[in-house]
């Protein structure tokens, strides 16, 4: 090969690799629901994030914004997860119609809807259940107590939390509380397992999600899917809008960890 040739062709493949370094990655996300709701700022928060994570990585994630009253309009297909707080009659049939999609459920937090075990509803936000044991939990501590359980509080400081309260706070100048931390929580663990594993497709997400997730949320604990599709997670206790403590607690809870709170069967 002639001087000339292999310089060419030195110049082609080494103008090759910078396109393919070069390359952006799009990964689309939708959220469902009221725009006006907490949990979609929560979202827009994790979007952000990953944006700037994305940034080195080579990934852009995107965010469509759709009402409830147009689901039937769109094909869901190009979307890595569907983000959504629906009530349980309108998640059901939703994720019915794509069952190999991630369906993230933000805010319901029907035990009946965890017990229907349909394969592909992920639940971020705790079932009813979750908090009640969180609070029997409480009661044996501490017997008069007047105590909320929620998934999130503000003044929550504790495994980076601090952190993630003040940035989101900065973007919207409102506290994040627990619809806000679910919509993060989806982005956030979604967008992570693509820059660990490259996963683009919503069937491979679905499947990591469920079966190979380990996920910190800023509580300090590694947080996986049950069977039902419940997130295990700490839960806060909160009495007069100040955080007393967490479940599991330590002493009480049988078992001694996140199992502690909220088992529920699948009813078929």
């Amino acid at each position: 090969m002639s001087l000339k040739k292999s310089g060419y062709l030195f110049c082609v493949l080494f103008l090759s690799s910078i396109n393919i370094a070069n390359a952006v990655t799009e990964v689309d996300f939708i959220y469902i629901g009221d725009s006006e709701h907490d949990s979609l700022l929560g979202v827009k928060q994790g979007i952000d994030e990953a944006n700037l994570q994305g940034e080195f990585l080579g990934q852009k994630y995107n965010l469509e914004i759709v009402s409830k009253e147009k689901i039937e309009e769109y094909d869901f297909s190009k979307y890595i997860a569907i983000l959504t707080s629906l009530d349980s009659k309108q998640l059901i049939s939703l994720a019915k119609q794509l069952n190999n999609t991630p369906v993230f459920n933000l805010t319901d937090e029907s035990d009946d809807l965890r017990r229907n075990c349909i394969a592909n509803i992920l639940h971020i936000a705790p079932s009813n259940k979750m908090k009640s044991d969180a609070l029997k939990q409480l009661e044996i501590k501490k017997p008069a107590s007047k105590a909320n359980a929620q998934a999130w509080h503000y003044s929550f400081v504790k495994f980076a939390a601090r952190d993630l309260n003040k940035r989101f706070k900065k973007n919207f100048q409102v506290k994040m509380n627990d619809h806000s931390w679910a919509g993060w929580a989806a982005v956030k663990m979604t967008s992570d397992a693509v820059a660990r594993t490259q996963i683009t497709s919503p069937d491979d997400m679905l499947k990591y999600l469920k079966n190979e997730l380990t996920f910190d949320g800023q509580k300090g604990s590694d947080m996986n899917f049950r069977v039902t599709g419940q997130l295990r997670q700490l839960i806060i206790l909160v009495e007069n809008d100040k955080i007393i403590t967490e479940a599991p607690i330590r002493g009480i809870a049988k078992p001694p960890s996140l199992d502690s709170l909220g088992i529920l069967e699948c009813m078929n």
